[in-house]
């Protein structure tokens, strides 16, 4: 159950940041919101957890997208990982 939660956070934030991708800007308020799920998601990685990097990266990534324009490459990679590991999630 837990495993699917953290997925749709993944789910969410891949979609935040397919809409700045596409220049569909998604509101502010939920960019934040997201951006902070996944910086305490991120912080998992301090129990080991590897690929709660991306959960950082992207938190990171996605708070500073609010303000400044972020290379779309950046934004590309983040939404795929995020989506992957949601898709996985949900299995």
């Amino acid at each position: 159950m837990i495993v699917k939660l953290l997925g749709g956070i993944d789910l969410v934030a891949s979609l935040l940041f397919l809409s700045l991708i596409f220049n569909i800007q998604p509101p502010p308020q939920l960019m934040v919101f997201a951006s902070i799920l996944l910086f305490v998601k991120g912080l998992f990685v301090f129990s080991g957890d590897v690929l709660s990097v991306i959960d950082l990266f992207s938190a990171v990534l996605l708070a500073l997208s609010i303000a400044f324009s972020v290379p779309q490459i950046l934004l590309w990679l983040s939404a795929f990982f995020l989506l992957s590991k949601a898709v996985v999630s949900f299995m």
